[in-house]
């Protein structure tokens, strides 16, 4: 047994925590939690746990149904919002096959073996992302439009908004999770909030997302409130995107910076910009996996519906945020199309390899785009070889099916399941009937 292992068993002991919950991922992006007694943990961490794989989306077919949970020690963490008394306390696990090793459908092993491949070419992965979500009064009841929680616009101060104190309770509950908050502020929707997660290694961020899901719902319950990361839940108002900063270290050194190059952007940075946006189509149908997904990106209002980098261009797929003198270990680059309901080990997973294979393949990028995207007509964006993202989930599923890359990066049990129900997911939509169409023909037609 390890030392974190003996910690997480003689802090359990000391906080007299009762239920210890395991959490995992499937393949979509759900997170997943089996509740296990502290006795059972020291069982837990040398041999891990049973548990049916067949009834998980996307883990195994029922005739080699059994798997295993084996928590991560480092992920140890009580849940604030469970109390002191009688606590409960959570760790993420990896899934594992009954022989020991790896389960090819786990998102975390996906995200950790694309990790492995960044430090065999000597690089480290960092993310920060800009999770956004909107808050709304009610449940949603079928039929009838979500109610936002407030009317405030984009980084507006509404005195006593119950904006204010949601923010306030989940980032208080996210840092004693040890998930560290770096900004807050009202979004530019009724009742749409962004919080920003600091910078960390690309698992712990994924993790650390996961978390933060589960955080944002339970605070917003608690202030009578209903949280939804939906690309697209309201019609005419903005998307929930969740734009990642990105980029690679060698060692402690920024690999992305060069003094005196243009933007101080290192040949590494260029190509690995360049990876993002020759693969950019062909990994949408996971970064941006819903149905809905394509609305938020096709609906304006700064969604990057189209393959081009940018300096401060926010219009851009990829941006290159301002140089600050003196601080070239921040030096970064912003993907601007994940969505906030994406799964973020997969995401994560092709974002690091697109960029890999940039770097590899000596990738040249593009000229940047300087103009506002969206204001071109269609022919100057032809004219300046800037491609689409898909247009639905239809298109990025064609686009996935024909890639190597991803099929490499996810391994064949989820690259196949993950095409099936996304096949599956545009079936059942095309079958729809949408009030859309009864408002627009039934009456006329």
């Amino acid at each position: 047994m390890d030392r974190q292992q003996e910690y997480v068993l003689r802090t359990i002991e000391e906080r007299d925590i009762r239920f210890v919950r395991l959490w995992f991922t499937d393949v979509l992006g759900a997170l997943k939690s089996v509740a296990v007694a502290p006795a059972e943990l020291e069982s837990a961490f040398s041999e891990g746990i049973g548990f049916d794989g067949s009834a998980i989306e996307g883990f195994t077919r029922v005739y080699e149904a059994d798997m295993i949970v084996r928590p991560d020690a480092s992920t140890f963490q009580t849940l604030a919002w469970r109390g002191d008394n009688q606590g409960t306390a959570r760790m993420f696990c990896d899934i594992l096959m009954p022989d020991g090793s790896p389960a090819a459908s786990d998102s975390r092993h996906v995200l950790k073996r694309a990790l492995d491949s960044a430090a065999d070419a000597g690089f480290t992965f960092y993310t920060h992302p800009e999770i956004e979500f909107y808050l709304f009064k009610e449940p949603y009841v079928a039929g009838q439009p979500p109610v936002p929680l407030d009317q405030a616009g984009y980084f507006d101060h509404v005195a006593r908004g119950d904006g204010h104190d949601f923010r306030r309770a989940a980032i208080t509950m996210l840092e004693q999770m040890g998930i560290s908050v770096e900004f807050s502020h009202h979004e530019g929707g009724p009742g749409q909030n962004e919080i920003d997660l600091r910078y960390a290694d690309a698992l712990s961020t994924a993790d650390n997302i996961m978390t933060f899901r589960t955080v944002v719902r339970e605070v917003a319950l608690r202030h009578q409130a209903y949280a939804s990361f939906m690309p697209k839940p309201l019609a005419g108002q903005p998307g929930s995107g969740m734009h990642t900063h990105v980029s690679l270290f060698e060692g402690d050194t920024n690999a992305f910076h060069e003094p005196g190059a243009p933007y101080q952007l290192s040949q590494t940075g260029r190509r690995f910009i360049a990876g993002l946006l020759v693969h950019a189509r062909e990994i949408s149908a996971v970064t941006n996996q819903w149905v809905n997904s394509y609305k938020r990106i096709w609906g304006g209002a700064e969604a990057p519906a189209h393959v081009c980098w940018g300096h401060n261009n926010r219009s851009a797929l990829v941006r290159v945020p301002m140089y600050k003198p003196g601080k070239g270990q921040s030096s970064r680059v912003e993907i601007r199309s994940l969505d906030s309901a994406c799964n973020p080990y997969l995401a994560f997973a092709l974002l690091v390899a697109a960029g890999l294979k940039g770097i590899q393949e000596g990738y040249d990028l593009p000229p940047e785009a300087e103009d506002d995207v969206w204001a071109l007509t269609d022919n100057e964006r032809r004219a300046m070889g800037i491609a689409e993202l898909p247009q639905s989930l239809s298109e990025a599923i064609a686009a996935m099916e024909e890639s190597e890359l991803v099929a490499e990066t996810l391994g064949e049990s989820v690259f196949d399941f993950f095409l099936r129900n996304k096949k599956q997911e545009w079936g059942d939509y095309r079958a729809q009937v949408t009030p859309f169409e009864l408002d627009r023909y039934l009456e006329r037609l």
